[in-house]
């Protein structure tokens, strides 16, 4: 018998129009696309942004002047070089060198944990639907709450935030393993360590003093905040609010491939074409991966492969993440995590709350239960700098998997050809003005403290 000779590339590209040709026939079948696709992005759907408040955020975001020991800015896990990640899969941050896949630890202050879940990209989180943040939630706006949100510490932050992503920045300058530093090391984690969060004195005090003793920052708070007369009154809610306002304005993504073809404004390649047919018809994706920004802010058990610490409480011995349990306390949300929006998702690998897939096909494919995630998770391939600790604890024992398998929800598997045509649609959500941020990196920042890059 003779060979089969493969395809030429134009006989490659008739194959691809008719395949998809045949999958949006299939779709229209399914029903009107029109009524499955989420509408453009405009103006209207995000708070408004002063700009020299975003500017100022820019030079504090990328300022390690925030962290107890100096070392660490928001931007050492929030990088635009690893679409607003770090590219690990679960950061090292205080006692870290260096950025990206190449950090490690330091020999001579080295991490005692690994921060327990993956860094969460920033994009479009000035828009008024993300009114819930974390992989669990733990703070969300309550309008039934006094100022209007509901956080861990309560009453202790109620008042002086913009936005509930002002809330958010409060807290990883205060965690140990992220920013704040261990017990003994500088103020900051002294004060962390005793409790003292809020007042005078308290962690976010005492970073805001450092703050305000910068000639340039005090100057410049003064400028954008014009109630502030006295550099004793910025507090760490001014630098919050200035850190959300960069946030907002930097990485706001409604420039993509298919923000064009929603608006009319461009057509979208075949291949994406057919996948958002798939995504947006009957495979399911958009049941959760709904909206304009493709979540639903929702919380569902997916049986993500968990790796790292966990978030056992003190009393516990296990390595488990329970997600949205641990805050609720209802069995209903045992390992499950907030739907994380789509957008430039080709560039924020590692997947997952764990950050447990580095390659966005096998994480789908695992997502998706086309494999079993914890069958196919490969050790690997996560992106684990090096420190001695059990980051496997989970993955080795049948228990532990058994409990988080045991609470996912039935998801439609996906063929081989529907995953290659979604990968299609998802690249078609990467945003070349996001990418790279609007004000970009500094070169350097008002405290002197090297600039993440």
């Amino acid at each position: 018998m003779s060979a089969i000779a493969p395809f030429s590339p134009p006989a490659r590209a008739t194959f691809a129009a008719a395949l998809c040709a045949a999958l949006l026939a299939a779709a229209v079948q399914a029903g009107p696309l029109s009524e499955k696709l989420p509408k453009p992005v405009t103006d209207a759907d995000y708070r408004p942004v002063d700009e020299a408040a975003a500017r100022l955020g820019q030079l504090l975001f990328y300022d390690p002047i925030l962290s107890g020991n100096k070392e660490v800015a928001c931007a050492t896990c929030h990088h635009p070089r690893f679409g607003t990640g770090d590219g690990l899969s679960l950061s090292l941050g205080d006692g870290g060198i260096g950025l990206g896949p190449d950090r490690v630890a330091d020999p001579d202050n080295p991490p005692e944990q690994r921060v327990p879940r993956n860094a969460q990209a920033l994009f479009n989180l000035g828009a008024h639907e993300f009114t819930v943040l974390f992989h669990d939630g733990r703070i969300e706006v309550d309008p039934t709450r006094p100022g209007g949100l509901r956080t861990p510490l309560a009453q202790d932050m109620v008042a002086g935030f913009d936005s509930l992503l002002s809330a958010q920045s409060m807290f990883p300058v205060l965690s140990p393993d992220e920013m704040a530093g261990h017990f003994g090391e500088n103020e900051v984690s002294a004060a962390v360590r005793k409790g003292e969060l809020t007042g005078p004195g308290g962690g976010w005090d005492l970073i805001a003093r450092r703050v305000a003793a910068v000639p340039a920052y005090a100057q410049s708070f003064a400028q954008v905040y014009p109630e502030i007369t006295d550099p004793s009154e910025i507090g760490f809610t001014d630098i919050s609010n200035a850190l959300a306002s960069f946030i907002e304005f930097e990485w706001r993504s409604d420039t993509a491939p298919f923000d064009s073809w929603l608006r009319g404004a461009a057509e979208l390649a075949p291949e994406a074409e057919a996948g958002a047919m798939i995504f947006y018809g009957w495979s399911g994706c958009a049941d959760c991966h709904a909206g304009k920004f493709q979540t639903d802010h929702g919380f569902h058990a997916t049986g993500e492969v968990q790796i790292g610490p966990g978030k056992a409480r003190r009393f516990e011995d296990h390595a488990r993440d329970p997600g949205r349990f641990g805050v609720t306390g209802r069995d209903a949300d045992l390992y499950a995590f907030r739907t994380p929006s789509l957008r430039n998702v080709a560039l924020t690998a590692p997947y997952g709350h764990a950050g447990a897939f580095a390659d966005l096909k096998a994480y789908v494919a695992a997502h998706s239960g086309s494999t079993p995630a914890f069958d196919s998770f490969e050790v690997a391939r996560a992106v684990l700098p090096s420190l001695p600790v059990d980051d496997m604890r989970i993955v080795a024992s049948d228990t532990d998997r058994a409990a988080v398998e045991a609470a996912r929800v039935d998801m439609r598997p996906l063929s081989d050809e529907e995953l290659r045509l979604i990968l299609a649609f998802l690249d078609s959500l990467t945003d070349p003005v996001a990418k790279t941020g609007r004000l970009g990196v500094p070169e350097t920042v008002p405290s002197g403290l090297k600039v993440p890059n």
